[in-house]
């Protein structure tokens, strides 16, 4: 898929070398198409990573998406430099006015702090209530799933007795959602996270539908409102080292977090982390933007 950033952003150099094709605006202005306008509000603490892993998990399609990106302009980043963030991020009110086919709303390790507590809540409130009618589909990652579920649908996250960390195996349980076209029956996706869902509420919500499940990881994969709203309790966009990068600075600091779960051949961590859930990411990412966004958006945004 050709993906559309600005021509300096640092993460396009960085997908460039991986053979992934990266358009700039100068080249995309020649094409006679309209790409799908996605917004990615990256909430995450080092945004250059995370701009990495969603443009590579964005590429597998052949439509051309545009992408931009949001920052909370209630809180003040302290890992991401602010030259980066004021040159490639937009605030909320400077793109309310606009529509967009697609929105993705990343997670934060933020997860054990009460929803209000989080010093930007309000505003991200606001931006999930304008979503409503002005995105075609968003997609929750991780704790903007949680967060999503709990505005949404009054679903409450749960703290866990230990870190969900490593990579597990999901069954898929209704394969003819579109969502789900061409997922193995049993796949793999990371998690990282402190807390879970509050599962019960999720099974007797009838506006939800479960997707996908693991015995360990509990629910996955949730959709809702014909794939308006879309959340994924895990990271299946995380690159090879990400979990291993997690884990190393975890024990830095000297918590008590457990080796990622079958992520390393022999639970070893001098050993190079297996990439085993690339092939599920891919589906998950390129189904998302064919079925739920391109097939579902009009072509002018405004009707």
């Amino acid at each position: 898929m050709p993906i559309k950033v600005q021509g300096d952003l640092p993460a396009k150099a960085i997908i460039e070398k991986e053979n992934i094709f990266i358009m700039d605006e100068t080249r995309a202005i020649q094409q006679e198409i309209r790409p799908l306008k996605i917004i990615i509000l990256n909430l995450m603490p080092i945004k250059e990573e995370t701009e990495i892993q969603l443009l590579r998990a964005l590429s597998n399609t052949p439509l051309q998406v545009d992408i931009s990106f949001l920052y909370m302009e209630t809180h003040v980043s302290k890992n991401t430099p602010a030259s980066h963030i004021n040159k490639f991020y937009n605030t909320f009110s400077e793109i309310k006015d606009h529509k967009y086919d697609g929105m993705i709303i990343t997670g934060a390790p933020i997860e054990q702090l009460k929803f209000e507590e989080v010093n930007y809540w309000d505003e991200l409130v606001e931006i999930m209530e304008w979503s409503k009618k002005n995105v075609t589909s968003t997609f929750h990652i991780c704790w903007g799933a949680q967060a999503g579920l709990y505005y949404h649908y009054g679903i409450q996250k749960e703290r866990l007795d230990r870190k969900m960390f490593g990579i597990y195996k999901h069954r898929v349980l209704h394969r003819k959602v579109p969502l789900m076209r061409g997922f193995d029956d049993v796949f793999l996706a990371p998690h990282s996270r402190y807390t879970g869902i509050d599962e019960k509420a999720v099974r007797s919500n009838p506006n939800l539908q479960i997707l996908a499940e693991s015995d360990e990881a509990g629910i996955y994969i949730i959709i809702a409102e014909e794939g308006k709203q879309i959340f994924v309790t895990g990271h299946s966009e995380y690159d090879r080292v990400t979990l291993d990068h997690e884990y190393k600075r975890d024990k830095e600091r000297g918590l008590d977090t457990l080796i990622p779960c079958n992520y390393y051949e022999n639970d070893d961590s001098e050993n190079v982390p297996r990439l085993t859930w690339r092939s599920g990411s891919n589906c998950l990412y390129s189904n998302w933007l064919n079925y739920y966004v391109y097939q579902v958006t009009p072509y002018l945004l405004e009707e």
